[in-house]
C-alpha cells in the first residue's frame, strides 16, 4: 500500500539514500521541500545539478574545484615545500579553518581498509610520488586517528622514507576514532603544532 503520491514517495526514497538520513528524516525533509517556495526549490535543484556538472577534481592535489588546478595549488602565497596528506576533501576545509597551515594538500579519497577491501591501489597514494620530486621537503600525514588512518599513514611513511623526505604525523590531540571534519580549530591547531616524525 502506497501512503504518498509517487513523486513524493520517490523524493523520500532519494533523500533516504543520503548518509545519516533515515526514513523519518527523509520524510521530514520531503515535506519541508513541499512547503518551500517554488523559486527556492528550483534553486536547490539547480545547486544539486551544478555540483555534479561544474565541479571536478584538481589534477594536482585531487581537491574539488571549478578550475584546474584548484585555488590552493594556484596560490603563489602557499608554501610549496610542505605537503599535507588528508583522506577526504572535507578534511582540507577543516585544516584551512585553523588558519595555521599554509602549505599544499594531497587528497587520498579514502584510507587503507583491508576489511572493506580497500588497498593502497584503491586510493590516491601513487599521486604523492611525483609531487615529492617537485621540491617537497616535508609530508604531513593528517589521516584520521583510527585504525584505517593509522594503517594508511604507516604505509605512506614506509613508501616515502627511502626518498629522503621528512615525514611527520599530526599529533594525537584528536580523539581516537574521530574524524578531522568534526574537530574544532584549536584541537587541529594543536595537532599541527605537535606533529612528529614517523
Amino acid at each position: 500500500m502506497r501512503y504518498y503520491a509517487q513523486p513524493l514517495s520517490e523524493l523520500i526514497g532519494h533523500l533516504s539514500k543520503l548518509p545519516g538520513v533515515g526514513p523519518k528524516t527523509a520524510q521530514r525533509l520531503a515535506f519541508h521541500i513541499l512547503e518551500m517556495d517554488k523559486g527556492e526549490v528550483k534553486g536547490l535543484a539547480k545547486s544539486i545539478s551544478e555540483v555534479k556538472d561544474k565541479l571536478t577534481y584538481c589534477s594536482v592535489c585531487s581537491n574539488l574545484t571549478q578550475q584546474d588546478p584548484c585555488h590552493i595549488c594556484n596560490n603563489p602565497k602557499r608554501t610549496k615545500d610542505i605537503l599535507c596528506v588528508v583522506e577526504e576533501v572535507r578534511d582540507i576545509i577543516a585544516m584551512e579553518r585553523t588558519g595555521e597551515y599554509k602549505g599544499l594538500y594531497h587528497v587520498l579519497h579514502g584510507a587503507i581498509s583491508p576489511i572493506d577491501g580497500v588497498g593502497p591501489d584503491d586510493i590516491n597514494i601513487k599521486g604523492i610520488l611525483p609531487r615529492i620530486s617537485d621540491g617537497v621537503k616535508e609530508v604531513i600525514l593528517a589521516t584520521d586517528p583510527n585504525v584505517e588512518g593509522e594503517a594508511t599513514a604507516m604505509y605512506i611513511s614506509k613508501l616515502l622514507k627511502p626518498l629522503g623526505v621528512k615525514v611527520t604525523r599530526i599529533a594525537h590531540g584528536l580523539p581516537v576514532g574521530g574524524d578531522l571534519e568534526y574537530a574544532d580549530e584549536v584541537t587541529l591547531s594543536k595537532a599541527l603544532e605537535g606533529r612528529r616524525e614517523i
